[in-house]
This record gives structure tokens, sequence and C-alpha cells, in this order.
């Protein structure tokens, strides 16, 4: 849970909870004495903290999915680059996939390095308006495990807001991990004062992958994040030669489509599957200006800015 110390025990109620200092898990906790006065239970002022660290970032969106591996970094990748290729907005891309950051590879930054200075930490920039942090700009070695409990993990994400120079931007995305766990939790409650204009959640058409969104879409609901749309991603399969298109993953029970329409969300555009897209994210490249007229990129052009991603923000995005 994000309101668990970073020195709690393995099962710790949480410092809201009721049972905080008062449940077995507490025995022998350093904290326990505290939390069980009632003390813990005041707003974190990291909150505080970050409200006035990102008063200078104008927009922050989430993307988010239930299921892992149906291409949520890649948007979020494509979506920076789409919003970059403006060159009177900056851009940020923050990376809270803690044990899988992908980010550095997508955005041809492996190797790169986060440096100090008097202001904060300096993001990596992959252009003079795109700037992007991720843990991966920390660890020794792209295959390097990140073994962290939710406490650690929660530390992290409260550091990379808080203590990161972003400077003055205009839309900040984050590329969270699969599900609805510490990372998700943690990004909500320490942007409760910044506020978030809302969540982009991305699906593939099959049930399996629409079952857990719709847990996505229910966890948005019940921390009041606004959900600005769906995307349909690998969306069938155009062939490069001939042009037909193949159902890969077939829409059995009538794909985001049909799940939009039922609880009343907006179906911001469906992609389909284009190899070039892998090799572009595996080679750093934006997929968006490597094959501009490939029908994935055509469908990434009608979803980013001056179309349909910028009317659903609770802010107004443009």
């Amino acid at each position: 849970m994000a309101d668990v110390p970073n020195d709690a025990p393995e099962h710790c109620p949480g410092t809201s909870s009721d049972q905080a200092g008062k449940s077995s898990a507490c025995q022998g906790c350093p904290n326990q004495n505290i939390c069980a006065s009632g003390a813990a239970k005041a707003p974190d002022p990291a909150i505080e903290e970050i409200r006035q660290k990102l008063t200078s970032v104008k927009h922050k969106i989430l993307v988010l999915s239930g299921k892992g591996g149906v291409g949520k970094s890649t948007f979020s990748a494509h979506l920076s680059h789409a919003l970059a290729s403006d060159d009177s907005k900056e851009i940020a891309l923050l990376d809270v996939d803690i044990c899988g950051p992908s980010i550095p590879k997508i955005m041809g930054l492996e190797g790169e390095q986060v440096h100090q200075s008097g202001s904060g930490w300096s993001p990596v920039y992959v252009e003079d308006n795109l700037a992007v942090m991720s843990i991966g700009f920390l660890l020794s070695s792209p295959d390097d495990a990140v073994i962290w409990r939710g406490p650690k993990k929660n530390g992290m994400i409260k550091q990379f807001l808080r203590d990161v120079d972003w400077g003055e931007v205009d839309y900040l995305i984050v590329d969270t991990p699969p599900g609805t766990s510490d990372e998700h939790l943690s990004i909500v409650q320490y942007l409760s004062g910044a506020g978030i204009d809302g969540a982009v959640i991305i699906t593939t058409p099959q049930e399996v992958s629409l079952q857990d969104v719709r847990k996505e879409i229910r966890f948005c609901k019940k921390v009041k994040i606004p959900v600005i749309g769906v995307i349909e991603n690998m969306s069938g399969f155009v062939c490069p030669k001939c042009k037909n298109t193949s159902q890969i993953f077939p829409p059995t029970t009538g794909g985001a489509q049909r799940m939009c329409e039922e609880l009343n969300l907006p179906l911001l555009g469906r992609v389909p599957l284009d190899p070039r897209i892998g090799r572009s994210c595996d080679e750093g490249r934006s997929f968006l200006t490597e094959v501009p007229d490939s029908p994935a990129a055509v469908a990434y052009q009608n979803i980013f800015p001056n179309s349909k991603l910028s009317h659903y923000s609770k802010n107004s995005l443009c």
C-alpha cells in the first residue's frame, strides 16, 4: 500500500488503517508507537512537496492496462514522440514500471545515466523538448533485476515526482506497470495534490485482456481518475503486401468497441499489428517517423494531437 513506511514489516496494515500499530504484524516495528498514537495518519508531507514541484507541469496523463504485454509502454513512447513533434510543447515521460523498465530501450536511451544538479535529478533528453526518467537509468546493467517490496517501490516513485527537475512541461506522460497494485496506488496518492488529468487505458481485442482492463477501469473509478478513453492495440494485422487484414487476436466478445459501449467510455482508436513497430522499439527509434505511411502509424496519428485524445481530458489537453 502507498501508506506503508519504507521500514515496515511485510504484513503492515498501513498507517491509515484502524489496525495501525495494533495488529500482530506491528510487533517489533520501530514505527509501532507512532502508528498506534494516530500521528501517522496525517497526510504525507511529500504530497504537498510534489504539488509545489509540479506546478510547472500543465497536464499529467497516466497510461494504464490491466494486462501485461498489450503494448502500453510502446503507446506511452509513441504518444510522447507525437506530442513532442510540436516544437512549441515540452514533453516529459516518466516510467514507473519499477521491476520492468522498458522505456530506456524503446526511446533509444540504454546506457544513459541520471545526473544530479542543484535543483534535483536531471532527466535524460531524447530531443530538446522530450525528457525521460526511468529506474533503468539507475541500474548498472539492463539485465539487473529490481527485487523490491512495495515500500521501496513507493519511495522510488516519490523520489521521481519530488526530486526530478522537470522544468516547464506541457504534458507529463506516466507509463505504469500492468495491474492495480503498489505503483498505481503510489502515483495516485502522491499526485493527489498536483492533480491527474486522466488515464488512457490500453487493451488488446481478446476477452482475456478485456477482463483485466475492466478491473483497471473500476480502479480508476474508485480512486476518482477520469478515463480519457481506451485504445485497442494489436487490432488485426494488415499485410504490407496484399493489404488484407487478418485477426490475430479475434474479438470473441466484441473487443474494446463493445466494452466501451457497455461502460460508456470513448474508444480512442484501434492500432493494427505491424512487425516494424517491434523493430523500431528494439532499435530505439520512433515508429511514427520511421514508417509514417503504415496503417499502424496512421492509426496512431488519428489518436494523437489535434485529434480524439485532445477532447477527453477534464482540463482540455490542447
